[in-house]
């Protein structure tokens, strides 16, 4: 989001000065969509035409029926979470550790460049302890010990599957629905579903933070937050972790708040003769995005002063929540947001594709998210928010149950795994405290109750009472949809 005005703005800004020093007329602007319809001899026919030509005013529409949430927040690990490690213990491992993996398990899988010539693949079981956690017994690691102290507030789903085994088309497809790039991601679809509730941030907002494991190739692309062929105003914001949350938002040195307005007011000016001219949905974008700007140049502070926050609230997310930009902060920040009514907030924590050093590695991410996503789970529970907001927590997919490499006495590593992985999910409608779908001894393949990516996604979406078969746009000449051409709400895990 961008609030200092371009060259061809101030040419634009120029231009209104000089025409009335000179006494030029200037065309009559409108002050809203209604004046100018009031003014327009064919009001009707111009709304029908605006509606067509403007896609955001058809699309903004109260939800299909009544939603168990009304917010987001996605923890996403980046990399590949390994569920063996994690959350679908498998004890049986240990007497076959070592052994060679039965090819009636791997079966025609397709493997990855990293694995595909290896000679061996050694079964390998998980270096960590696991235990059952509360009412619910779920069984969770050693290394997510605060997370298994509100393990009966969660659903884990052991189930997920995936198309796809590299970490690009990966995360692409599960955040857009489809592996190529160019669709509009998750967050941009209930943009554009169900608007903003909130009129001095924007609806939806990225964090990003990097873990203590990141890896050197561990790329993060813009476009995962994208609007792809929906209106521009639909992008995930970036807050960035030093300077300015967001670029430009300062007014730059001379300008004070009311030559900023003055400018604005100009610029509105200008940018509605030219929606009068044209007709084009994203002049009317630009318009909101500055005026968006101009308000959260106050939001954005006051949102990121954690100067109110208690001692006993920053120590619940632990000593990293002083870091800005870590994964502690971020969750801190996200729950604020959450609080002011952020529709969507998206967190991507790198450094999660352990192919080698996985028990050191992995015990490093752990310590960077556990404390903190469990801290964000119980303030939104005492805070009233769990029970509309749904929280989401998983990677791209999982990992191999055979070592990537040469199985050590004290290390291994694991290749990507999209036959099978876990994910959990939290509030916003969902049954707490249950595990969902198994896979078989080897967590290698999926044995009950198969989640597939675009299930998923109808799931999230159909807990923010929206119908993902309904939820469309039109975009060279046909009909688009985040679940693309199939998926099924799993209605087991609701509440």
């Amino acid at each position: 989001m961008r609030v200092s005005a371009s060259s061809a703005e101030i040419r634009s800004l120029a231009y209104l000065s000089r025409a009335a020093q000179a006494g030029q007329s200037l065309p009559a602007t409108t002050a809203s969509r209604r004046q100018f319809l009031a003014g327009t001899a064919t009001g009707l026919g111009t709304a029908a035409l605006a509606t067509l030509l403007n896609p955001r005013l058809q699309a903004e529409v109260s939800p299909h029926f009544a939603p168990s949430a009304r917010r987001v927040v996605y923890l996403f690990m980046h990399g590949g979470p390994s569920q063996i490690d994690l959350f679908d213990h498998k004890p049986q491992l240990e007497r076959l550790h070592g052994s060679e993996l039965p090819d009636s398990v791997r079966g025609d899988q397709r493997l990855t460049g990293m694995t595909a010539n290896q000679a061996s693949f050694p079964v390998t079981s998980s270096a960590f302890k696991f235990a059952r956690c509360g009412a619910s017994g779920a069984s969770v690691s050693e290394l997510m010990p605060k997370l298994a102290t509100v393990a009966d507030d969660i659903c884990f789903i052991r189930s997920m599957h995936t198309e796809a085994i590299n970490h690009d088309p990966a995360v692409t497809f599960l955040q857009t629905g489809h592996q190529q790039a160019g669709r509009p991601s998750l967050g941009a679809w209930l943009s554009y579903g169900l608007g903003s509730m909130n009129d001095n941030l924007p609806t939806f907002v990225v964090l990003l933070s990097r873990g203590s494991a990141a890896r050197p190739d561990d790329p993060l692309h813009a476009r995962l937050w994208g609007p792809g062929f929906l209106p521009s105003n639909h992008q995930g914001v970036n807050f960035r972790s030093a300077d300015d949350p967001v670029l430009y938002l300062a007014n730059p040195p001379g300008i004070d708040p009311a030559s900023r307005r003055r400018m604005l007011d100009g610029l509105r000016s200008l940018n509605r003769m030219r929606f009068q001219a044209s007709g084009d949905p994203e002049v009317e974008t630009r318009i909101d995005q500055f005026e968006l700007a101009y308000r959260m140049q106050t939001a954005v502070p006051e949102l990121t002063d954690f100067s109110n926050e208690t001692a006993a609230t920053l120590d619940r997310y632990g000593p990293d929540v002083h870091t800005a930009g870590s994964f502690a902060a971020n969750c801190l920040l996200a729950r604020r947001m959450l609080e002011r009514d952020v529709r969507f907030v998206q967190l991507y924590h790198r450094g999660w594709d352990q192919h080698y050093n996985l028990p050191t590695d992995l015990r490093l991410q752990c310590r960077d998210v556990d404390r903190p996503c469990a801290a964000l789970l119980m303030e939104l529970k005492q805070r009233g928010l769990l029970e509309d907001t749904l929280v989401v927590w998983g990677g791209e997919f999982g990992r191999t149950v055979y070592s990537q490499g040469k199985l050590e006495s004290n290390n291994y590593g694991r290749d990507h795994h999209g036959r099978c992985f876990t994910l959990w999910l939290a509030g916003g409608g969902i049954k707490a405290g249950i595990s969902h779908g198994a896979t078989d001894d080897f967590s290698y393949n999926i044995t009950h109750n198969p989640v597939h990516v675009h299930d998923l996604n109808a799931t999230i979406l159909h807990c923010l009472g929206l119908n993902h078969e309904r939820l469309t746009f039109k975009s060279r000449g046909r009909q688009y949809r985040l679940t693309d051409v199939h998926g099924n709400v799993v209605r087991d895990i609701l509440a």
